[in-house]
C-alpha cells in the first residue's frame, strides 16, 4: 500500500472526503495537522513547485479577507516566511507522495496529482485508481 502524508486544516469537509477517496482507491493516508506542524520557508517550498505565489495562499484566511495580506503582492520569500509563521495562511492540503509534494488541490488536482507521482499505478490506462474512473 503506498502511504500519502496528507497535512490538513482539521474539521475540513474537503479535506475528509478528498482522504476517503484516497483510501477508497487503496492509499495508506497518514493525516497530520497542518497548523499543528513547524514550518520553515525551506520545509514549505517544496509544495508549491511553479504555482503562483497568489494560489499558496488560503482566500478564506482571516489575514487575507480582511486585506492584511494581498497575495498578488507578495514574494514567495515573504509569502514562505508568513507561513512558517502562520501555517493558517497555507493553501490545503499539502500532500507528499513517493518524493513529490503539492498544496491546496481539489480533487480533479488530486486526480492529476496521483497520475503524475505515480505513472501506472491502479487499474487504467491514465494510472488512475479504477475508484475514480467515472469521476
Amino acid at each position: 500500500m503506498t502511504k500519502i502524508i496528507f497535512y490538513e486544516k482539521i474539521g475540513c469537509d474537503d479535506h475528509l472526503r478528498q482522504k476517503g477517496l484516497l483510501a477508497e482507491a487503496g492509499y495508506e493516508v497518514e493525516a497530520r495537522s497542518l497548523t499543528g506542524q513547524k514550518w520553515t520557508p525551506a520545509s514549505l517550498r517544496g509544495f508549491f513547485a511553479e504555482r503562483p505565489v497568489a494560489e499558496w495562499f488560503d482566500r478564506a484566511a482571516p489575514k487575507v479577507l480582511s486585506g492584511e495580506i494581498d497575495p498578488s503582492r507578495t514574494s514567495p520569500q515573504a509569502a514562505l516566511v508568513m507561513m512558517s509563521l502562520d501555517p493558517g495562511l497555507i493553501a490545503s492540503p499539502l500532500i507528499k507522495l513517493d518524493g513529490h509534494c503539492a498544496a491546496g488541490l481539489d480533487a480533479e488536482g488530486l486526480k492529476s496529482f496521483l497520475a503524475s507521482a505515480t505513472p501506472g499505478r491502479g487499474g487504467g490506462a491514465s494510472g488512475l485508481p479504477e475508484v475514480w474512473s467515472d469521476a
